[in-house]
């Protein structure tokens, strides 16, 4: 009888650790973060804060326009400490204007290149959680993502966009002329291949002008021959790759 007690009382005792077991796995699953989350419908500044604020490590952030993203992405960064090293790669378009504020880190864990590549808007913080702003997405869309693989690779991709960047310090070096719209679209048609008389057509200049604009730039590049400028064009981050 006194057997049959004890080993009851012992099957009760499993059962009850291995209800207690269940009950703390679904606990923590359900207070786990979720894989990937969309923002819809919360402040885009709330859900960068949220993700930047308690940084402690590194972040990584690439900005591809101006705008109510890339402004509360750029508060957050300069409010991280100093002590967190931050990395921000963004459009040549933006390298002057949007990123005026991170200035006031006035720190070396804080450091900005500008890139002629292709970017895609992505927030990476200590290499566990990401944020990403769709293509085509307005300014309040974007997922937040815990999915470490994912997170990962967006880690990855932001590393190699890093590594082909031009320091924001180089960028600004460059002269006034070549930061134009209209030295932009000039570089554009020298790359492709245009004749000077297609061109000028095109830009609506006389050719005579067209022609003088591109002897400047190539002067301002120290380049060669045409193609030499493009190339350089696109190392400094004049143009995209």
């Amino acid at each position: 009888m006194a057997d049959h007690a004890a080993h009851l009382e012992r099957a009760l005792l499993e059962a009850s650790a291995l209800i207690e077991s269940t009950v703390s796995m679904h606990r923590q699953r359900s207070e786990a973060p979720t894989p990937v989350a969309r923002t819809e419908g919360v402040q885009i500044a709330e859900v960068l804060q949220s993700l930047v604020g308690p940084a402690r490590h590194t972040v990584c952030a690439m900005l591809t326009d101006s705008g109510e993203f890339t402004d509360a992405a750029v508060r957050s960064l300069a409010g991280v400490p100093a002590q967190v090293t931050v990395r921000v790669l963004c459009a040549a378009d933006i390298a002057e204007s949007a990123l005026a504020p991170l200035a006031d880190r006035g720190d070396s864990h804080c450091a900005v290149r500008v890139s002629g590549s292709e970017l895609r808007a992505i927030i990476v913080v200590d290499g566990s959680s990401a944020l990403v702003r769709p293509a085509e997405g307005g300014a309040g869309q974007a997922a937040v993502v815990h999915d470490a693989a994912t997170v990962r690779a967006l880690e990855l991709f932001f590393a190699s966009a890093w590594s082909r960047g031009r320091r924001l310090a180089d960028h600004l070096q460059l002269s006034p002329r070549l930061r134009t719209e209209l030295s932009r679209n000039i570089l554009e048609r020298l790359r492709a291949g245009y004749t000077d008389e297609t061109a000028a057509r095109e830009l609506n200049v006389s050719l005579r002008t067209y022609r003088r604009y591109v002897a400047e730039i190539m002067r301002e590049l120290d380049a060669n021959s045409r193609f030499q400028a493009g190339v350089r064009a696109v190392e400094f981050g004049l143009l995209a790759e």
